[in-house]
């Protein structure tokens, strides 16, 4: 009996380092919920819209996060008397990063992904464009987009056919207009760029 009670503190303290050792493993394998690598890995859930899924018969190239901003500037609105003024969209400006949470690239005017010299690509709107309303009213479109004419897309981009840009946040120009065409904005978007090529 006297063996017994001695035992018992003892699987206590071997049970409790255990539950320790357990809930610390748990928190390492914490996913971060803003990191590229889930984002990632959350957009291949997504069912897309019609308008911006792929045919069949292509291979995906590659799979990017991207972080930055929508730019944006003042223009007079056409027709307004006395003048008014609207948003008129100007380009993107985002750093691109991997499924390892590298920063790998940029995504800047053209519109253009360039993950080096020797890779990059410029992208075109169909003819009509491709696109669909971002689930969150607060967000960008979702887009399908082609390889720019006349541009050759290069290194990994080479046999690139289509370019979508999905899953996105924020990026929308601001609800409130501008009231002088020297005004300009950047807003805050993340986004995920899928390139594809056909078979």
């Amino acid at each position: 009996m006297n063996k017994l009670k001695s035992i018992y503190p003892t699987l206590f303290l071997k049970a409790l380092l255990f539950a320790v050792a357990l809930s610390s493993c748990k928190k390492d394998k914490e996913v971060n919920l803003n990191s590229p690598m889930y984002q990632i890995e959350r957009s291949e859930k997504l069912i897309l819209p019609a308008e911006v899924d792929l045919p069949t018969g292509n291979t995906r190239v590659a799979t990017f996060f991207a972080e930055g901003v929508q730019k944006y500037k003042a223009q007079v609105k056409a027709g307004s008397n006395p003048v008014t003024y609207e948003w008129a969209f100007v380009a993107p400006q985002a750093d691109l990063y991997d499924i390892t949470d590298k920063k790998i690239g940029t995504h800047a005017a053209g519109p253009t992904w360039q993950l080096s010299a020797a890779d990059s690509i410029y992208g075109q709107h169909f003819s009509p464009a491709k696109t669909a309303p971002s689930p969150d009213a607060n967000s960008i479109d979702w887009l399908l987009l082609m390889p720019k004419a006349g541009k050759t897309p290069t290194g990994i981009f080479a046999n690139v056919s289509y370019i979508q840009r999905i899953a996105t946040v924020g990026g929308k120009a601001p609800a409130v207009l501008p009231t002088n065409a020297a005004e300009t904005a950047e807003v805050k978007y993340t986004a995920i760029y899928r390139f594809t090529k056909k078979n």
